[in-house]
Parts: structure tokens; sequence; C-alpha cells
């Protein structure tokens, strides 16, 4: 009874990294689990964006790069791992919250799938806030590291709720 209680937390783990990254994994075994039963493995797939961009980070400050660019590569790291996915959802977010004001309108806004200028500003102060905070590594590379993965963490914990 207990393994496979197991094999189904590492079954909805599984679809949960398969879901928010692009990370290559090998498909799921039959019978697959639902998406909302992968729900609770979401901020682990954050742990492995977060723990991924951390140790690039670490590694392009051990090779000497400045903090401002090897943060601002451990951010882009993280968008490559998650094929955008945070960052498209944002933008949707932004400019149907503040695009529309009609419940309606705004349901429509956010499944178009062009951009507005709420997306693009909520895209920008993400992505650099971001980059800022890794920037963090030219006063503490651990500070730094954390917070790549505490915010990649959260982030996924919060597409749960």
């Amino acid at each position: 009874m207990a393994r496979g209680w197991i094999r189904a937390r590492l079954s909805e783990a599984h679809l949960a990294v398969l879901l928010l990254t692009r990370l290559p994994m090998p498909r799921l075994a039959d019978p697959a689990p639902t998406l909302a039963q992968s729900v609770w493995a979401y901020p682990l797939a954050g742990l492995v964006v977060g723990a991924i961009s951390a140790l690039a980070l670490f590694a392009m400050l051990a090779l000497g790069l400045p903090p401002a660019l090897a943060a601002g590569l451990a951010v882009t790291l993280q968008v490559v791992i998650t094929g955008a996915l945070h960052e498209d959802g944002l933008a949707d977010v932004a400019d149907g919250f503040w695009g529309g004001r009609e419940v309606a309108r705004r349901l429509e806004i956010m499944r178009d799938s062009r951009i507005g200028s709420y997306g693009v500003t909520a895209l920008v102060l993400s992505l650099g806030l971001r980059w800022q905070g890794a920037a963090l590594a030219a006063a503490s590379p651990a500070l730094a590291m954390a917070g790549l993965i505490g915010l990649a963490i959260l982030s996924r914990a919060a597409c749960g709720c």
C-alpha cells in the first residue's frame, strides 16, 4: 500500500514538472494522474527551476562573470526552462485586470493572444525586479541563490491556489 501511495505521488510530481517546465522528461506511465492531483507538486517543480538557475548563477560567478550579467543570465535561464509560461500568464492577467471594466471583457482580453501595454509593463517590471534581486549576488551570492529558488517555489505554489 505504501509503495502505491509513493508511486502515485511521484507520478504527480512528474506531471507537475512536465506541465510547468520544458525540461526533457520521460513519458508518464499509465494511468497518468490528473492535473488536479498534481497541483500539490507545483512548488516542487519550482524547486527544480530555482535550483537549476541558482546553480547556473553560482557557476557563472565562479567563472568570474560580473554579478549583474550572471543574474540576468540566471533569470533568462528560468524563462527558457519554463517556456515563459509564467510570463505569458502574468501578461494576460495584467492586460485583463487593468484593460477591461466588465468581467466578460476582462476574460476576453485574457484569452486574446496579443499583448497590451499593461502586459508589457508587468513583464518589464517582473523581469527587472527578478534580475535586480538576483544581482544581490554582488553582496551575497547565497542570498541571491536562495531568492531565485524561493521565488520559483512561491510563484508555482500560487498557481495551485
